[in-house]
């Protein structure tokens, strides 16, 4: 280990996936853990998607793709954009990338230097901090707690501003959170980012698809700042196809190609059979994304159902994706025989000993008094799920 590189010792290991990890530990085990803490749609990929892979593997589409994604691909994409977003790109805006992560790191890299400052609303995505770290940059942390419904104002947004600021990460629908900006409140943002034409605005949209109540709205919708806007979307959520890994980005094209240029060094292009897969579901019906969505309505709402009847949960309603967030500071200081609940941390660690539920720690993503419970699972492992946490949490006196 002390052979290791500066850079990557003093990188954290992402929460969410450690918590998956022990959850398989203890099943195999033989424990009946019931796992909440990946964000992964349980749907299989629409059938038409598959079939395009087969049929990209039967015409022989193997060999390497061009680095930014295969033209068909970029062009549908940027035909999306104006359809279904009233936003104008074209291909050369756009470059295809293994999965959204590569995406967000793309840009992470190609444009923050040592001792820029990237402003980070609070809760977040574990990987934002770590990728800004590995570019050199510093985290700025805008707290948006649940009474406001995890998202930040336009004020806040001000204050956090300095002469450091390059970069703001927004996540609308948010993981981990569900918060979903809405047009009024991206207009708040947007009049702010307007008087600082140096700051750049990374907006992950990858559940974009995902969304309950209201509709979809990205900051590239205004026009003042979209040269300065790097969207950020992908395959995974929308479609069920994580394991596929595409993801994709628009954005001004002189920053797609910085992108490339930096992919055309350490991964090159996406897995071409993907990328046919990708260009299916963009170009294809939708009808089984939406069919999704319903589920995952039935099934937010049946989990808030039973998170208010749980004490020591203090929940709101998320608009989006698929989590819920709850505060739970209500048990900190609260004992099971020889175990005392001091933080978010303590009670995930607990839930998966004395409940068999694996949720993550609030403190992964930036608020130490919350916990991520995922509900892309089935309803009849939900309610087990929600029974268990309520047992659990009334063993703490």
């Amino acid at each position: 280990m002390d052979k290791l590189s500066n850079r990557l010792s003093s990188l954290p290991a992402s929460e969410t996936i450690a918590m998956s990890q022990r959850s398989r530990e203890l099943r195999e085990k033989g424990v009946d853990v019931i796992d909440l803490s990946l964000g992964e749609p349980d749907f299989s990929t629409p059938a038409h998607i598959k079939k395009a892979a087969q049929q990209a593997i039967e015409d022989n589409f193997t060999k390497y793709p061009p680095v930014p994604g295969i033209p068909e691909l970029r062009n549908a994409i940027a035909r999306k954009l104006k359809d279904k977003n009233k936003l104008d790109y074209n291909a050369n805006n756009v470059v295809v990338s293994t999965g959204g992560k590569q995406s967000l790191a793309n840009v992470i890299y190609s444009l923050i230097d040592e001792g820029d400052e990237v402003i980070i609303p609070t809760p977040y995505w574990v990987s934002y901090p770590a990728m800004v770290q590995l570019a050199g940059g510093e985290s700025v942390y805008v707290d948006a707690g649940i009474d406001q419904d995890f998202k930040i104002t336009g004020d806040q947004l001000e204050t956090a501003i300095t002469g450091k600021t390059k970069m703001v990460i927004l996540n609308s629908p948010s993981n981990p959170t569900g918060s979903v900006y809405t047009f009024e409140e991206l207009k708040a943002l947007a009049d702010v980012l307007k008087k600082y034409p140096e700051v750049f605005i990374l907006s992950d949209e990858i559940y974009e698809f995902i969304i309950y109540e209201g509709a979809h709205h990205s900051i590239a919708e205004f026009p003042e700042i979209k040269d300065r806007v790097i969207l950020v979307n992908g395959m995974s959520k929308g479609f069920s196809m994580t394991g596929w890994r595409v993801g994709y980005i628009a954005a001004p094209e002189w920053i797609a190609k910085a992108c490339a240029r930096l992919q055309g060094q350490y991964t090159s292009g996406t897995n071409i059979i993907s990328q046919k897969a990708a260009l299916a579901a963009i170009t294809g019906p939708m009808d089984e994304t939406w069919e999704m969505v319903k589920a995952f309505q039935k099934r937010r709402d049946l989990v808030l159902d039973m998170a208010k009847d749980i004490p020591g949960l203090k929940i709101n309603k998320p608009q989006g994706a698929f989590y819920l967030f709850p505060d739970v500071s209500e048990v900190f200081g609260k004992s099971f025989k020889d175990k005392t609940i001091e933080n978010s941390a303590d009670l995930s660690a607990f839930l998966l000993e004395e409940g068999h539920v694996a949720t993550v720690s609030g403190s992964a993503f930036g608020n130490k008094n919350c916990i991520r419970l995922s509900y892309a699972t089935s309803e009849d492992l939900l309610k087990k799920a929600m029974d268990r946490i309520k047992d659990a949490l009334a063993k703490l006196q």
